[in-house]
């Protein structure tokens, strides 16, 4: 392994946003049919990683606990949500994504802080995605007939979502269950729970009736009871493909409707005529955004062998200016890695990384003594038997691969289970066009990377799971289709 000597180091003010705007609890309850209650099971604690610091304790919903959530889903559907105008239904929609955008500094802060990634990332990219959410599928509530799946939800919705966009994968699932006329019962990660519950305040805030939105938090045991919960119409998860498959085999048989969003590792793929400075600035956004925690993360670079010398080059400068540390200072480019043990994952698959003789390149710099830290990190010589290279190490940890031609990139980026995304950097928009029809990734973009918006539809093939979120597509999950 080869750590290099800072060539770039400078001085600068730290930049840290207060954490006075936010009002942390000691303990939160479950909510349930609009408003917070004890529930019946224990609690767990939620804590800073990039501190230790225990933040609150929080409610574990047990069984009993979630089939109340239901039953309480299931009476606001039946009675008041189901019943209401797609035009009345978008008016609470548009109250939430105004009350989000006017908490929005509130919400960024809770979210780095419980979460571990960087102010500027929660600030600028994740609050204002999951506003425009609730703004563009307030838009389709008055509009279903026009979406090609019919007008008639399906009724309860049980959504299960990952720690590492808390808020926004919170977002990417309510949203369009609202909109089609569904009540939710939904569980955050037990990792990053306090977003959701901030969310379900500005429920009540908003007037949503009670029942429409339930929140119970918990880990496995109670993402178990909402899937197998008899009177749950709809599953909807994102997280990893081992508990994806899990939830498959427990809803076979069912008349559920079921839509996974699980892992994926993306290639990111640049050809010898792209421009390098752009192609270097998406590379890095690709893995190193929001710590590499990012289902799509771009954490296979493919580079054509006549400049991959010189991509290394550059990356590799580029990656010595990134800052980590306190994920609340504004200056901060990586910040904690979400827990202790996802921590432990990716230390492991690294190590395995440098017995198998890939070469570690890491970036210089001194990691905080106290919280859950892992420094930007590549490996060279990697070849399609590594297990670096197949397996989702989920951190800011990028495999590099070379190719000679558009085919073999091609059958190296098609050679793993995942499909979720990939990513093409060249200047010839024939090459784009042909590329993008024969990657076997749900999204592939194109002189960029990481790139979302609340129109466009996001799912993967193969491992990666089924069905599509965002746009008019993501409609398709929450309504019974223009034919049944």
């Amino acid at each position: 392994m080869s750590t290099p000597t800072p060539t770039n180091v400078f001085e600068y003010a730290p930049a840290p946003e207060s954490r006075a705007i936010v009002d942390i609890k000691p303990s939160y309850g479950l909510f349930i049919n609009g408003e917070f209650v004890d529930g019946n099971g224990t609690s767990f604690k939620t804590v800073n990683p990039a501190t230790e610091e225990v933040l609150a304790e929080v409610a574990e919903a047990n069984d009993a606990d979630v089939d109340e959530a239901v039953k309480a889903a299931r009476r606001a559907y039946t009675r008041v949500w189901s019943r209401m105008s797609g035009a009345e239904r978008a008016k609470y929609l548009y109250r939430i994504a105004r009350i989000i955008q006017e908490r929005g500094r509130e919400l960024a802060v809770l979210e780095s802080i419980d979460n571990g990634k960087p102010i500027k990332e929660s600030r600028d990219v994740d609050v204002p995605i999951v506003a425009a959410h609730f703004f563009y599928y307030a838009g389709w509530a008055d509009k279903l007939k026009y979406s090609g799946y019919g007008e008639t939800p399906l009724g309860v919705a049980g959504q299960v979502i990952p720690w590492n966009f808390p808020l926004l994968m919170l977002a990417w699932k309510i949203a369009p269950a609202l909109a089609c006329g569904n009540t939710v019962v939904l569980k955050p990660a037990e990792t990053t729970p306090l977003t959701a519950l901030l969310f379900a305040e500005i429920c009540q805030q908003a007037d949503l009736p009670p029942g429409v939105v339930n929140i119970v938090t918990g880990a496995g045991e109670t993402g178990r009871a909402i899937v197998s919960h008899p009177d749950v119409d709809k599953v909807a998860f994102t997280g990893s493909t081992e508990v994806g498959k899990a939830i498959a085999r427990a809803v076979a048989g069912s008349d559920k409707k079921v839509t996974l969003e699980l892992g994926g590792k993306a290639a990111n793929i640049v050809f010898d005529d792209a421009p390098l400075d752009q192609a270097v600035e998406g590379i890095v956004n690709g893995i190193f955004f929001n710590q590499g925690h990012v289902c799509c993360a771009g954490s296979r670079l493919l580079v054509q062998e006549s400049v991959a010398d010189e991509v290394l080059e550059r990356l590799k400068r580029r990656m010595s200016t990134l800052r980590m540390g306190d994920p609340l200072d504004k200056n901060t480019d990586v910040g904690a890695i979400n827990s202790g043990e996802q921590l432990k994952r990716i230390r492991e698959l690294s190590e395995v990384g440098d017995a198998e003789g890939a070469e570690r390149w890491e970036v210089a710099c001194d990691l905080p003594t106290k919280g859950f830290w892992f420094p930007p990190t590549l490996f060279t010589g990697v070849s399609q038997a590594h297990r670096i290279a197949r397996e989702e190490i989920f951190g800011p940890v990028l495999s590099v691969l070379t190719f000679r031609t558009p085919s073999e990139a091609v059958e190296k980026a098609n050679n793993t289970p995942f499909g979720l995304s990939a990513g093409v950097w060249t200047d010839k928009g024939s090459r784009i066009l042909s590329m993008a029809n024969r990657l076997r990734a749900g999204v592939v973009w194109a002189n960029t990377f990481n790139k979302f918006d609340p129109t466009s539809p996001f799912g993967g093939y193969k491992e990666s799971g089924y069905g599509r979120e965002g746009g008019r597509h993501g409609l398709e999950a929450y309504l019974k289709g223009a034919d049944q």
